[in-house]
């Protein structure tokens, strides 16, 4: 989610832009995103930063966007990168997170 700019005043915590949700979740990631819109509300009447409350739906939200765009490419870097192992394995783990990499640039929008 991307963050109001302040306005310079200092101390204070920088709140969610509630317009900010500019794409539509897919569907599998919708139950999470809405979870993690709800945590975001209620922690920003709380002491502490939504960014610490509300961390696992953050990452399980980035794994299900991830997971729901390159589902193969996910998969391989889930299997070889698991583990250190040999050098085979440390360097098909490398090839994975770069065919992840390009497949998530692939679905950028420009």
């Amino acid at each position: 989610m991307s963050r109001s700019s302040g306005s310079g005043s200092g101390g204070g915590r920088r709140q969610p832009d509630p317009d900010s949700a500019a794409l539509p979740v897919p569907g599998p990631c919708a139950s999470t995103h809405r979870a993690l819109t709800e945590c975001h509300r209620r922690a920003s009447r709380g002491a502490l930063q939504p960014e610490v409350l509300c961390r696992h739906l953050n990452r399980a939200l980035a794994e299900c966007v991830v997971t729901m765009c390159c589902p193969s490419q996910t998969e391989a870097v889930r299997t070889l990168c698991g583990s250190s192992g040999t050098a085979l394995k440390r360097s098909q783990c490398e090839r994975a997170r770069i065919d992840l990499s390009l497949c998530l640039e692939a679905h950028q929008e420009t």
